[in-house]
């Protein structure tokens, strides 16, 4: 930026004698810095100056644009740089909070955060605040050089310039603060239409809601163009009065310095200056004023930004590999009760629950009972709001739950698959080079799922396709329980994982976890209580608590509410 402004003002500076040599050649020497230069080199004649100062005016344009040309390079790649490394440090926050935090977020706002605004903040923000440093350094030392040459007529152009864009900027500052606000809603709003129609494009294509989806989406984007376009407007439309007022003040300049002593041909290398001068003051200004527009217009959007790089980082992120937690006696959730905020209803209430290592632990209720929160203070993804979850006897917490959720596989309902290979896919977030090839074969084979895998012409590198649209529901689920077993976990949790699979699946899959060693402790929820009938011990919830445990027979002899399930099924 330094250099830019060097170049500008020595390029600005070879005017004065340029103009002068090609008006008046024999005044030319009377400028004192002219003619001490001159004499140092010998030149005695107007006539021997011409050539020098055409070379030298030259070659000070040609480094003045080519250190503006560099100047905006190197803005770009800074801004850019940065920008990029914004967008990886907000999607790296995003992804470490807790599962709590993930659970009460909208999804829409967090995309669109890390993507969209984000991207508008490079934009909008860093490559206009770096456009404002630069154009300020330019102004300054144009206006420097000019004061220098004529200090009353540069000061009176300056001030009436710079009143004028000051009065612009006080007019539309509260039109561009409603922009930014807009703009940053109707993002979301964006991406929320987008989500929402081809997320459930099955159903829209069912019902023939095509439409309502485009009226969504048509309002949302129109809002947010409008905004965009009054935006764009209000920054650049107050060039062109600019540039209608330079000429007027050359024009009385023109005027005013003809009517002074020695005419038009005296006053000609000073206005041919000030006219050059006021040519790059004026786009410096205006890219001061665009860039301060595009900040204003775009501050909802930054401050949406730096709330999600605001997110805390767990403490010991920075600490070596957390290895898995390996208990030897018991997991035990100690008088736990939950809710989600101050304000919500209590979900489980005086929860008592103990699970030995190696056990097959089976989960049973109706909808609303407390299941699935049960397993997420399990899996250390909630902690409770009063009680304690315990392993060994000991409380989790801070690097330890981390350590605990490391020795966890999860196999949810629904099973989230890459757009990528079927070996990848099994060797869930491990690189592809480092993907162990036989592992992945073997976890395949324990879930069932071996057979319909190497059947295939590039068998475990072939793409499942986006969200696994090539597979059925059934081997989705078994992509994921593979998933799982790769893992080596030393705990497994199916949450209602084979409720897509037909009986016999169903049946084989469990046979196959029922073989597992041991040491593996494994709990599950399921939708049929078949599912559960080979499980060491069988919890029922309801209302937040446990109302009966045992076996499967026990519960059928013992447990009247287990036997109206038996019944239903």
């Amino acid at each position: 930026m330094l250099i830019s402004a060097f170049a500008e003002v020595a390029s600005l500076g070879a005017v004065l004698p340029f103009l002068g040599i090609l008006i008046a050649p024999e005044r030319v020497f009377d400028h004192s810095i002219v003619g001490n230069i001159a004499q140092d080199l010998g030149i005695t004649s107007s006539d021997q100056l011409l050539l020098p100062l055409t070379v030298t005016f030259i070659g000070f344009a040609l480094i003045a644009g080519a250190s503006r040309i560099f100047l905006t390079w190197a803005n770009t790649r800074v801004a850019f740089s940065t920008g990029a490394d914004l967008g990886i440090e907000v999607y790296r926050r995003t992804l470490y909070q807790p599962y709590w935090v993930h659970a009460s977020q909208n999804s829409n706002e967090v995309i669109s955060g890390i993507t969209i605004k984000t991207n508008q903040v490079v934009f909008d923000v860093l490559v206009p605040l770096l456009t404002i440093f630069s154009g300020t350094l330019l102004v300054l030392a144009i206006m420097g050089t000019l004061i220098a040459i004529d200090p009353i007529i540069a000061l009176m152009t300056g001030i009436g310039f710079g009143i004028c864009y000051a009065s612009v900027t006080w007019v539309s500052r509260r039109q561009l603060n409603r922009n930014s606000h807009r703009v940053a809603q109707e993002q979301t709003q964006v991406i929320k239409a987008l989500q929402e129609g081809l997320g459930g494009i099955r159903d829209v294509l069912l019902g023939g809601v095509q439409e309502f989806y485009c009226n969504v989406f048509h309002k949302a984007d129109h809002t947010l163009r409008r905004a965009q376009g009054s935006t764009v407007f209000i920054s650049i439309s107050p060039r062109y009065a600019m540039e209608a007022l330079g000429m007027v003040v050359i024009s009385a300049l023109a005027y005013f310095l003809s009517q002074q002593e020695g005419g038009i041909a005296t006053a000609f290398p000073l206005l041919g200056l000030l006219a050059l001068g006021a040519q790059r003051l004026l786009p410096s200004l205006q890219q001061i004023y665009y860039a301060w527009a595009s900040i204003i217009g775009s501050q909802a959007s930054l401050a949406d930004t730096l709330m999600l790089l605001d997110q805390p980082l767990p403490e010991d992120l920075f600490q070596s590999k957390i290895e898995p937690l390996s208990f030897q006696k018991n997991v035990r959730l100690n008088n736990v009760d939950f809710r989600y905020s101050e304000d919500a209803p209590w979900i489980l209430n005086g929860l008592n629950l103990l699970i030995t290592k190696g056990a097959r632990v089976g989960f049973v209720g109706s909808t609303g009972s407390g299941k699935s929160t049960t397993l997420d203070l399990l899996m250390g993804l909630l902690m409770p709001t009063k009680g304690e979850l315990l392993i060994d006897g000991k409380s989790v917490s801070g690097k330890r739950l981390r350590a605990w959720q490391r020795s966890i596989a999860h196999v949810p309902q629904s099973i989230y698959l890459a757009d990528t290979t079927l070996a990848e896919n099994i060797a869930f977030g491990v690189p592809f080079d480092k993907i162990d090839e036989k592992r992945v074969k073997r976890a395949a084979r324990q879930a069932q799922i071996a057979d319909y895998i190497e059947s295939k012409p590039q068998g475990y590198n072939t793409h499942v396709g986006e969200r696994g649209v090539r597979l059925s529901g059934g081997q989705r689920q078994r992509i994921g329980i593979a998933r799982a077993l790769y893992k080596k976990a030393s705990v497994l949790v199916f949450d209602e994982a084979t409720s897509a699979l037909d009986n016999g699946t169903e049946q084989s899959v469990m046979d196959a976890i029922g073989m597992l060693n041991r040491d593996l402790t494994i709990i599950l929820i399921a939708h049929r209580l078949t599912t559960v009938r080979q499980c060491d011990i069988i919890v029922e919830l309801e209302h937040g608590k446990v109302i009966a445990q045992g076996t499967y027979e026990h519960l059928l002899k013992h447990s009247t509410s287990f036997q109206n399930m038996a019944k239903a099924l």
